[in-house]
């Protein structure tokens, strides 16, 4: 399968919209609710400092996606990807969608003085995506994330 990872555009986001439901709802069992995951959509695109939609497409058609945030570091005097949002249709799973989109924001993180390293958190029920995350040289096993979220 042939993929083109690429920046998303305005034109990606109800796409973008469908998969964040979708993944809720998949790994989560949450239900969100659609407007106001479009108005936090669109609030990306409408603003490059929360972060940054990367797609995967085939053929045209959009099979993946992926959010990146931005986390200052004083430890490493640069700025660390958070990967977030992390979304590819069914149909494409175990094809190497997520791969190339690592890959590509490796590329990125590679080619930038300024970007120090890539970190993701992951549901710890979701063990196939922390398979693949491991595949892919991630370490997750020496920190681990609490929140605390309104509402």
């Amino acid at each position: 399968m042939a993929f083109v990872v690429r920046d998303a555009t305005d034109a990606d986001a109800p796409r973008i919209v469908e998969f964040q439901l979708a993944m809720a709802r998949e790994t989560e069992g949450i239900e969100l609710d659609l407007e106001t995951c479009t108005r936090g959509v669109a609030a990306v695109f409408a603003d490059s400092e929360l972060g940054r939609y990367f797609v995967a497409a085939q053929d045209g058609n959009v099979v993946g996606s992926l959010m990146i945030t931005y986390e200052w570091s004083d430890w490493r005097n640069g700025v660390v990807w958070w990967i977030q949002s992390v979304y590819v249709v069914p149909e494409a799973r175990g094809g190497g969608v997520y791969r190339r989109m690592y890959e590509a924001i490796q590329r990125l993180v590679r080619e930038s003085s300024a970007i120090r390293g890539i970190r993701l958190y992951v549901d710890t029920r979701n063990t196939a995506a922390q398979q693949v995350y491991e595949r892919l040289g991630m370490d997750g096993g020496h920190y681990r994330v609490f929140e605390w979220m309104k509402g």
